[in-house]
């Protein structure tokens, strides 16, 4: 169990890298589609055309007249301009990202993934590595987990009867409410929403034994059922020590494994 919710919670840990990720990748495609758009509709281009001509006429024959007209004769001119322009230049030119480069930039953390996955495979080689340095150790530690799973696969059936006893003592949530009276309102869905083994929780089968009391919704496969003595625990007897204890058990061991 140890190994496994290690591997989950360093697991969790990535998503948030994950969710960066994309939130990078999808902006940098937003920024990249703004851009794209903005280079091929904002294309704007000038054209501009002027003339100018400029003509001082002096009319008479004198003195003055022929003075104004070898001096300000000079300012008459006559020029054409066009001019073309465009907005090409302040225009961006955006460069979309390849799929290598997008599969470089996921790479690593699909390698971080594998390596949460694969760190329990380096773990165990700490007790391989302390069990040929003390082996003596590594023999108590040996015979001290089987002694605990012997014990645990005695008090199996004592530990179920105080989870059964608890859970018939809990009210039932709503979802189970409504699965309960839909099968009883109509037996033909019994086959898609089907229970489980109150003891051991596997799935509904045709084998699987109910509570011959109508008020109990307890199931029972075959063998179960045999182990239990054809005896229901959910509508017997309660029995507060039983659940009490049970539960201490129950929490004992799992603070050991």
């Amino acid at each position: 169990m140890l190994p496994c919710s290690l591997q989950v919670m360093e697991l969790i840990r990535c998503i948030p890298l994950l969710l960066f990720l994309l939130f990078v990748c999808g902006l940098d495609h937003f920024i990249f589609t703004i851009l794209f758009v903005i280079q091929n509709h904002s294309f704007i281009e000038y054209s501009y055309q002027a003339s100018h001509h400029l003509s001082v006429n002096v009319m008479g024959t004198s003195l003055m007249a022929q003075l104004l007209r070898g001096t300000i004769g000079a300012l008459n001119t006559s020029f054409e301009s066009e001019v073309e322009t465009s907005n090409l230049v302040c225009l961006p030119r955006p460069t979309a990202m390849t799929r290598q480069q997008y599969l470089n930039t996921c790479l690593p953390l699909v390698l971080l993934a594998l390596l949460c996955l694969a760190q329990v495979y380096p773990f165990r080689l700490r007790r391989a590595i302390a069990a040929f340095y003390f082996p003596k150790r590594e023999k108590a530690r040996v015979l001290f987990l089987y002694n605990k799973l012997l014990r645990q696969r005695k008090h199996f059936l004592h530990l179920q009867r105080g989870r059964v006893a608890r859970q018939a003592r809990l009210p039932p949530e709503l979802g189970t409410v409504v699965m309960r009276w839909c099968r009883r309102r109509w037996p033909r869905l019994r086959r898609f929403l089907r229970l489980k083994c109150t003891l051991c929780g596997t799935p509904e089968t045709p084998q699987h034994q109910p509570c011959p009391n109508p008020d109990c919704f307890a199931l029972y496969c075959e063998s179960c059922w045999r182990v239990m003595g054809a005896t229901c625990l959910a509508c017997g007897p309660a029995d507060p020590d039983l659940a009490r204890e049970s539960s201490e058990d129950e929490e004992e061991q799992g603070y050991a494994g």
